[in-house]
């Protein structure tokens, strides 16, 4: 018979994990940092687009609201300690902020079928101050490829020197013979459909300086009412909000918070004038440009009611429009079209800026039901 060696006791289970007090640190800051980001989620929620400060947190890449919680709940999984408690945390902030994340969960849609024999072909496009540093060619030749019935075009001005002047508008007239060119401050709308009605919305409120500095701050809006035949009227809103940030000025220099406040007091009334225009509108709506809102700023709140994002019709699972340049990640969606219930969109996809702008072109293909 064999005789048991007594243990001395030693205050320790001699079976516990070994590998379990090395992952107890790692643990408790991913509980932590899943913690931190449901209540960022849920603060951004209830803050952004309210208050003009938050707009400095808005600047975050829109996919971070996907992309965080997901990589928090695999390195739970990968540890495997507290994995629930932080599955639970992550799962609550995807869900919080899936609709910031810019992911586009209706690609599937597919749009509203195949295109009638009189749908219009739209071209959206931040020219980024229009032709400026010897890009002429090369901005006409973009717009001559496009082929399309009506352009939507921001940014008809220069940043560093005086123009552009009449002359560049002759030059329009000239590429696009047979349509009509609408131009207000930095907005041009070029049509093969004829202009039944040109209107720039005036924005009230807007800050005196602001007002009085030309129509290129004044007007932020040109809607003009197209004759799409057959008796039926399309409104199309051409648009570009003031940026909000200044990649002159960083967070530590006081210049950054007063560029905040004023460009959010140049966005609200032009996000006001828009929306009472439209719900006054009896017409069909296409609004479409460079809103400089991306998909995680709650501003897309302030958007005229019933209208739903195009999207639906792009095959893209996360559409980026800027930045289109060299060195920078295309992670941020500021380019937009919007349509009312009564217009289909056939199809929709963001172009490459071709080395001219910054921002991709939009490309649509619309129609109304005939009569």
């Amino acid at each position: 018979m064999t005789t048991a060696t007594p243990v001395a006791a030693t205050g320790t289970e001699p079976d516990a994990p070994t590998g379990a007090a090395p992952r107890r640190l790692p643990a408790a800051l991913l509980v932590t940092a899943a913690a931190l980001w449901l209540a960022f989620t849920a603060a951004h929620l209830a803050i952004s687009g309210r208050w003009w400060l938050w707009l400095a947190v808005d600047a975050v890449p829109p996919l971070a609201f996907a992309v965080v919680p997901l990589t928090l709940g695999v390195g739970a999984v990968v540890l495997r300690r507290r994995w629930r408690t932080v599955a639970l945390l992550a799962a609550a902030a995807l869900l919080l902020g899936a609709g910031q994340s810019g992911v586009n969960i209706h690609r599937w849609h597919g749009g509203d079928g195949v295109a009638p024999a009189d749908a219009v072909r739209v071209f959206v496009w931040n020219t980024d101050y229009w032709d400026e540093g010897g890009q002429t060619e090369a901005l006409y030749r973009v717009l001559r490829d496009a082929d399309a019935d009506v352009y939507l075009l921001q940014e008809y001005w220069y940043a560093r020197t005086a123009g552009p002047t009449e002359v560049a508008l002759d030059r329009l007239r000239a590429e696009f013979p047979g349509f009509h060119v609408v131009a207000v401050g930095e907005l041009v709308t070029v049509s093969r459909l004829p202009v039944l009605r040109q209107t720039p919305l005036a924005a009230d409120g807007l800050p005196p300086a602001v007002a009085e500095a030309g129509d290129q701050w004044r007007y932020k809006t040109l809607r003009t009412d197209l004759d799409v035949g057959g008796g039926r009227v399309l409104s199309m809103y051409n648009m570009h909000l003031p940026v909000q940030l200044s990649p002159d000025h960083g967070p530590f220099d006081r210049d950054f918070y007063r560029v905040l406040r004023e460009q959010h007091a140049q966005r609200e009334p032009q996000w006001r004038a828009l929306a009472a225009d439209v719900s006054a509108n009896p017409h069909p709506v296409l609004l479409a440009g460079d809103l400089n809102t991306s998909p995680a700023m709650g501003d897309r709140r302030k958007l005229p009611e019933g209208l739903r994002d195009a999207s639906y019709a792009m095959p893209s699972l996360y559409p980026a429009s800027w930045a289109d340049s060299p060195g920078w990640p295309q992670w941020w969606r500021l380019d937009w079209a919007f349509v009312s219930p009564d217009v289909r969109v056939h199809s929709y996809r963001f172009d490459t800026g071709h080395g001219v702008s910054d921002h991709r072109p939009q490309e649509l293909v619309v129609s109304l039901p005939g009569r």
